[in-house]
């Protein structure tokens, strides 16, 4: 068994899970056992982006001990766009 923590943020609202997974198991088994996609609907596993420790990867990728899974929201605003709009001011 290796225990992983299982992340996702809001802007109000932090949740971290920390779950004890067999050998071998992935990144999408760690998410879908932590019961954050029940917690929150807004969440798609198809189209979801996560990662391991800031580093993104894919939902097929083995987990080790100790590895904290992020999954991440949309950006809201296109960055290079934002700081476009910010020099045009």
């Amino acid at each position: 068994m290796v225990n992983v923590e299982v992340a996702y943020a809001k802007p109000e609202q932090q949740v971290i899970v920390t779950v004890a997974m067999e050998e071998g198991a992935t990144v999408e088994a760690a998410i879908k056992t932590s019961g954050l996609l029940e917690l929150f609907p807004e969440i798609v596993l198809s189209e979801l982006n996560a990662g391991i420790f800031g580093v993104a990867c894919k939902l097929d990728q083995p987990v080790r001990e100790g590895d904290r899974i992020e999954i991440y929201r949309p950006l809201v605003h296109d960055p290079k766009e934002a700081r476009r709009q910010r020099a045009l001011k």
